[in-house]
């Protein structure tokens, strides 16, 4: 049966990927769609073929077609509409980051966990066939003791000085109490970070950060880079920057017995290759460009998460991991200090 999705926002995001996604996903039909401006949400529903469209969040939600909510809306209100969402008793897809505060993400896992309903985050890149390639093989043991991991995602217009303009409904993301109080780590940084804990299948235990801002005169920052201390001792060191227009958008990580390596996978768009190299397996993972791949896997994991009754592929608790992390970065970088990790356990 078909699972009944609704959106809420019409911003960016959802019209480019996750309208799309769910229009193509295996048995999802977008139901309805919400946003503050009834005129947005009407042409919104008409462009991606919505059967109903709201500037009520409690209407939307009192729709009875409505089995799962894409929460798509500014950070700092993802728990706001998450809240409702479980709540009224609909599972709920939320982007990332999950929130923009501990508490709200704590918030978030333990009411849907009471409620009954499936939490999931929007963290794509775990959805990449190269990347579960990837991870199978360290969970195997083919890399021996893991030792370093590595990530970057980076975006930039050529000869450009200073970020990529924002513009319309996305300006909110030049607004910390909006974003969260950091600006590249929010937008590109998290899914770097969620995919270095996916891969070494460790939590992080300490941070320490670089970036050009977190001070009293530039509070959002365009440049990041971050040592991650894991359980066991796994360093990783991660960047993700708005003015790289040329970046390698890359990862690796380095075994005692080998490396498992991807060259342009940290994107919106399911492409790149990842090799794995070891002392008794080398293995390709060629991936043609699909701009919505991640995205529809994203959403058909989701619903089947529903159907079998078990975790999708990117948790609640995930998403709470990666607050945690992104705090500790912001922390980090504003007082020039490692921070240790004292990990929520919810």
């Amino acid at each position: 049966m078909p699972l009944g999705w609704a959106i809420v926002s019409t911003g960016f995001h959802p019209d480019l990927k996750v309208a799309p996604a769910i229009a193509e996903a295996r048995d999802s039909d977008l139901v309805a769609v919400y946003s503050r401006d009834r005129g947005r949400a009407e042409a919104f529903a008409e462009k991606h073929g919505a059967s109903a469209a709201y500037d009520s969040l409690v209407a939307m939600l009192d729709d009875s077609r409505v089995d799962a909510v894409f929460v798509c809306s500014p950070n700092s209100l993802h728990a706001e509409h998450t809240l409702q969402a479980a709540r009224s008793g609909k599972h709920v897809l939320c982007e990332k980051p999950m929130s923009t505060t501990l508490d709200d993400a704590v918030s978030m896992v333990r009411v849907c966990r009471k409620q009954g309903v499936k939490l999931g985050v929007g963290y794509h890149l775990r959805t990449h066939p190269g990347h579960l390639m990837a991870r199978r093989a360290i969970e195997d043991g083919v890399l021996g003791r893991l030792v370093l991991a590595q990530g970057q995602w980076g975006f930039g217009v050529r000869g450009q000085e200073g970020p990529p303009p924002r513009s319309g409904n996305r300006v909110w993301w030049d607004q910390p109490e909006m974003i969260g109080g950091a600006s590249t780590m929010m937008g590109t940084g998290v899914h770097a970070v969620d995919l270095m804990r996916f891969l070494v299948g460790r939590e992080v235990t300490e941070v320490n950060a670089m970036t050009d801002g977190q001070t009293d005169q530039q509070p959002l920052e365009q440049l990041a880079t971050m040592s991650l201390r894991f359980e066991g001792g796994v360093i990783a060191t991660v960047t993700c920057s708005r003015l790289l227009p040329d970046s390698r958008n890359d990862f690796t990580i380095y075994g005692s017995l080998g490396r498992v390596r991807g060259e342009a996978t940290l994107w919106e768009a399911r492409q790149g290759r990842v090799e794995l190299v070891s002392e008794d397996v080398h293995r390709t993972e060629v991936c043609p460009d699909q701009y919505l791949g991640n995205f529809i896997a994203e959403v058909e994991d989701f619903h089947r998460a529903i159907e079998e009754d078990r975790e999708p592929a990117a948790t609640g608790v995930d998403g709470l991991r990666a607050v945690e992390i992104t705090l500790a970065m912001i922390e980090s970088a504003r007082n020039g200090q490692t921070v240790k990790l004292d990990r929520v356990e919810v």
